[in-house]
């Protein structure tokens, strides 16, 4: 099999174990499931990954970096800050709570346990990316007189702020995974975190 053959292959098995791996978690997911939903033999699968869990790392560890792109790719323009943080936490709800975030996160978290080494990188990929975007734009605001966040600290503010924005929502779907909120919800949860953060810290929300 040639190098490109190879890529192609793996590239072929790790989307078909995406998906099983969402779909059924960690522990109800076979190599059988895997291989059919690939389409390939056994020993090109395992050609490819020598088993089931260095399939489930190299899924992850994919995801953790499509998360880590997505998450840099959220604009953050100067000047009002209630605005940008509007735009942030909008953005990181539509990462979090998309059917695809859920089921991650439900499966990081279960398998957190027996992967530490994955679970960590999934939260410094997700939400610590987040709270370290945010806690820079926050810095900036304190320095032009915007917030006075001495009394918590910047990271403390900016962790606040993004567990406000996601709490109830991660919550309901996590308790209702049929559920799915509209836009119009996602806004009045983040407007709610936005408006109590700007409230807090001293700034008005325009």
């Amino acid at each position: 099999m040639s190098d490109i053959e190879r890529s192609s292959k793996e590239l072929t098995v790790l989307n078909a174990a995406r998906t099983v791996f969402l779909n059924h978690g960690f522990s109800a997911a076979t190599t059988d499931m895997i291989q059919r939903a690939a389409g390939v033999s056994k020993a090109t699968m395992y050609a490819c990954f020598p088993n089931k869990e260095a399939l489930f790392v190299a899924v992850i560890e994919q995801q953790c970096a499509a998360t880590t792109a997505t998450v840099q790719a959220i604009e953050i323009s100067p000047g009002n800050l209630s605005r940008t943080l509007t735009n942030i936490g909008l953005a990181y709800l539509q990462i979090v709570l998309s059917p695809a975030g859920m089921a991650l996160y439900r499966v990081v978290g279960a398998e957190a346990p027996r992967f530490p080494e994955l679970g960590r990188r999934f939260f410094v990929t997700g939400t610590k990316g987040v709270i370290t975007m945010v806690a820079r734009r926050l810095s900036e605001a304190a320095q032009a007189g915007e917030i006075d966040i001495q009394a918590v600290g910047m990271d403390a503010a900016a962790a606040l702020f993004i567990s406000m924005v996601r709490g109830e929502g991660q919550m309901e779907m996590l308790m209702h995974p049929e559920a799915q909120p509209s836009a119009a919800q996602m806004d009045s949860w983040v407007r709610l975190a936005v408006t109590t953060f700007m409230k807090a810290f001293g700034g008005e929300v325009t």
